[in-house]
């Protein structure tokens, strides 16, 4: 009974730490106002809020249950293109705070560094991905 609440306490507290991180990213580097400058859709705001949230919770409800969707394959590559839209046009958000790097390194003095410096993030961000996918998804049940 013991390690079922600490389960219950160490996961809520992860999930807390995870989601002001997501929370902190989307707020203070303005990714949402900013996807709004870059594709010029102003009245959408709150429609891109609405689905940054719901898409969050939805997820998550995804990945902790069994539940499965069968739907036709053009619903299918109609949901992959609008996902597709919508990551492209986060990452032409995020390009512009990565501007945030050079100005830093420059003024620590370490402009040296910078190549190192991406090429942790990158590489930490591939090595990262294949040990997910490794240890966590059964690629033989699909």
């Amino acid at each position: 009974m013991r390690s079922i609440i600490a389960e219950t306490i160490i996961g809520f507290g992860s999930g807390i730490i995870v989601g002001s991180g997501l929370v902190a990213l989307l707020t203070v580097l303005g990714i949402i106002p900013r996807l709004v400058q870059l594709s010029k859709s102003y009245t959408f705001v709150k429609s891109y809020q609405a689905a940054v949230i719901l898409g969050g919770i939805i997820g998550t409800l995804f990945s902790f249950s069994q539940i499965s969707i069968h739907v036709p394959i053009l619903i299918q590559v109609l949901f992959g293109l609008f996902h597709g839209v919508f990551i492209g046009m986060l990452a032409a958000a995020l390009t512009e705070v990565l501007n945030v790097f050079p100005i830093l390194m420059k003024r620590l003095g370490m402009s040296t560094a910078l190549l190192w410096l991406l090429m942790a993030i990158v590489l930490g961000k591939i090595f990262g991905s294949l040990f997910h996918w490794i240890t966590f998804v059964d690629i033989m049940s699909s």
